[in-house]
């Protein structure tokens, strides 16, 4: 076991003076000299309140300071953040709090209303408050508790939800050693520095907002931007004067950035660094945005690995579309078929491995279990192949892939060919019951402003990029996706009758 100094601590310690938080919307700059001083408080606070080591904190709001200040807080003496999903209705909500039982829940004034009549009895503090915030005034005032010099590695600092894009979400138990390990991963694979600066507008109750990239900054000493959520007017102004030295964002995102009416002219050379997770990322965009002098690099990862464990090395990412890269360097990855890894350019299950990878899911031993081979390997019912360079290519999950006439039909291929249709903003592709071949595929496409496309169209556009096999045999027109709140599409929920 190692025990790391509390590295906010350290932080303020050696950049007191350095912005280490800039909020948009207030126009608030914090130091690393007050953000410690902020976290400091509030842990006095949750301490007067009864929170104890191992107990839960759960944090229901939008993108803010304050949610930074009270992760800190939480290591300070050894409690348990949650984030917890705002966009969840109450009744929904109320299911995740009684998994994890808080001791406390740090509201916005936003979503309070959604924790009338919790039956876990739970102390309730508001955010906000008249001119500033409550929980920082109620801190301010609170007795000096005493507060842990060192984090110890296999401490458990977070319990982060996964996105549920196949059903029931479960708790990621999330280390001080997963969040030391994916900083260096990631700092590693970006090579930011304390002098750079980034943005934050995922929404923070899952991994990314919160790891990709504003702990890692906050590690390094650099300055987090931060928006409570994503503003594709202010996320351009900020791009193109040169604010921004690196940039996360879903494929989503990028979706939304390459219509706006300033992106065909926009030169955006000024970022140096843009990744793209969460979910696949089309070629069609990578193609759209390097003549605009910005090479996204494809990553990938979970939030049970950090989440960091693969990310495109910019160089190359012109060349090697559709690449996450390689491994990072504290995560171990193999591609396996059955009990034998996969040859170069055959499909496996991607399995991972190293100090990066979650110890398994909060009060959930089984689903812990099945999640792990015997040998300690996760499995992440990801499928993937390397080909002969090394360059890893994700295909799909799993549990999307179908068989038609008794063939694997990966719906990420077909979905990543009709995006390069003209008519075809999106596509999600699922596998539906056929009396003759098994299953067929049947596509949901959300159609760009304007455009539009027949069935016969769409087959004919399908044989010319695909197999036949591969062509999906129905199309649905969509106004959206149910998706979850990293903009992921939620294939479980589209109908297969």
């Amino acid at each position: 076991m190692m025990e790391t100094p509390d590295l906010l601590v350290r932080r303020a310690a050696m950049t007191p003076d350095k912005i280490a938080m800039h909020d948009l919307i207030s126009n608030e700059r914090v130091t690393y000299g007050e953000f410690a001083r902020h976290a400091a408080e509030a842990a006095n606070l949750l301490a007067s309140l009864g929170v104890v080591e191992g107990d839960r904190v759960g944090i229901l709001c939008r993108n803010r300071i304050e949610f930074f200040e009270a992760l800190f807080a939480c290591a300070k003496i050894g409690a348990l953040y949650v984030p917890l999903n705002w966009r969840m209705p109450p009744n929904e909500l109320r299911i995740f709090i009684e998994n994890c039982t808080p001791k406390v829940i740090l509201a916005g004034a936003e979503d309070i209303s959604k924790l009338n009549n919790l039956t876990v009895p739970t102390e309730i503090i508001e955010l906000d408050g008249s001119g500033r915030s409550d929980f920082r005034a109620l801190a301010a005032r609170a007795p000096q508790a005493r507060h842990r010099e060192f984090w110890r590695s296999d401490d458990v600092w977070s319990l982060i939800y996964t996105s549920g894009t196949t059903g029931q979400p479960k708790a990621v138990i999330q280390t001080y050693q997963m969040a030391l390990m994916n900083y260096v991963n990631i700092r590693q694979a970006v090579g930011f520095s304390g002098d750079d600066v980034t943005l934050n507008f995922l929404p923070l109750f899952h991994t990314a907002g919160i790891n990709l990239y504003t702990v890692p900054f906050l590690f390094a000493g650099g300055e987090v931007k931060i928006m409570p959520g994503f503003d594709v007017e202010r996320t351009m102004e900020l791009l193109i004067s040169g604010s921004l030295d690196a940039f996360f964002g879903v494929p989503a995102v990028y979706q939304e950035l390459s219509l706006h009416p300033r992106f065909s002219e926009a030169d955006l050379s000024n970022v140096r660094s843009w990744g793209c997770g969460g979910a696949p990322l089309p070629d069609i965009l990578v193609e759209t945005f390097a003549p605009r002098g910005a090479l996204v690099c494809n990553g990938y990862g979970m939030t049970e690995t950090g989440p960091t464990a693969f990310l495109m090395e910019p160089h190359e990412v012109t060349r090697k579309i559709g690449a996450v890269g390689r491994s990072q360097l504290l995560t171990a990855a193999r591609i396996m078929v059955g009990d034998r890894p996969a040859k170069p350019g055959e499909t496996g299950e991607m399995q991972m491995k190293g100090p990066s990878i979650t110890p398994g899911y909060w009060r959930a031993p089984e689903a812990t279990k099945a999640a792990f081979t015997d040998d300690g390997w996760l499995k992440t019912g990801d499928l993937a192949l390397e080909d002969e360079e090394g360059f890893t290519y994700i295909v799909g999950r799993s549990k999307d892939m179908y068989i038609s006439g008794g063939e694997n039909v990966y719906p990420a291929e077909v979905e990543n060919a009709y995006a390069r249709h003209n008519a075809v903003l999106e596509a999600a592709v699922i596998g539906v019951p056929d009396t003759k071949w098994g299953e067929v595929g049947r596509a949901y496409l959300l159609m760009r402003e304007g455009k539009s496309a027949s069935p016969e169209d769409l087959t004919r556009f399908g044989r010319e990029n695909l197999a036949p096999y591969k062509v999906p045999k129905s199309f649905v027109f969509v106004s959206d996706f149910p998706r979850t709140p990293a903009g992921k599409v939620q294939k479980h929920l589209l109908p297969r009758d």
